[in-house]
């Protein structure tokens, strides 16, 4: 062979182990093992309550969801019915974090930093109908709460799937939990299964069946 034609075969294997070690690279980037976040103590100098600290009170203790076949509803009064994976929801929707403190009526308090999607975009997605002036919540433990879909309208209000900076243990209501802002501990609903929107302006969800006012404000009694 020409010294020539030599030298050309060697610059060509040489590209090509280089190309084929970059591709391996990449695919070792694309395969590294995810580990977890490690929780925060504080956010912009603000203290955050850890979350194993706080008290477990759910109707049914914490739900353990399989992601694999979950699925997130939104349906009822809209035009454009919707059924999420948890992947879908994160990689759909632009995400927003925010420190809000959750107040529960047992007279405890939790300021944490939560991370997720805005109920609104979810909303909007689907094209809720002109009628459908209320917005329930379904857990995948049975429980349930209601909104005036205003209430989303006019606030930035968080469907979470972050907490500290760690994905949403079981006991914080993994896959998602409904960060009620100005609202008593009994309306953010956990473990999340779906967004119905309604004209039942009445709905009475779990606890308010049960005596607690149905508005839940923060700013008046949470006897209805």
């Amino acid at each position: 062979m020409a010294p020539a034609s030599l030298y050309r075969l060697i610059l060509v294997v040489a590209i090509v182990a280089v190309g084929v070690v970059y591709i391996a690279d990449l695919a070792g980037e694309r395969s590294a093992t995810h580990l977890p976040s490690t929780e925060i103590t504080a956010y912009e100098g603000q203290p955050l309550t850890p979350v194993d600290g706080i008290r477990e009170n759910s109707i049914k203790g914490p739900q353990q969801i399989d992601i694999g076949t979950y699925r997130l509803s939104v349906s009822g009064l809209v035009s454009q019915p919707e059924q999420y994976t948890y992947q879908e929801v994160l990689d759909r929707f632009p995400h927003y974090e925010k420190v809000v403190t959750l107040h529960c009526v047992e007279g405890w308090d939790a300021t944490l930093l939560w991370e997720g999607v805005l109920v609104s975009d979810l909303l909007n997605r689907s094209v809720p109908a002109d009628p459908g002036s209320t917005v329930i919540f379904q857990s995948a433990d049975g429980y349930t709460t209601s909104f005036p879909r205003s209430y989303f309208t006019d606030r930035p209000i968080l469907l979470a799937y972050r907490v500290n900076n760690m994905t949403l243990p079981a006991e914080r209501g993994y896959p998602f939990a409904l960060v009620a802002e100005e609202k008593w501990g009994y309306k953010w609903a956990r473990w999340v299964t779906g967004i119905v929107v309604s004209d039942d302006a009445g709905y009475r969800g779990y606890w308010e069946q049960r005596g607690y006012a149905p508005g839940g404000d923060l700013n008046r009694s949470f006897f209805g």
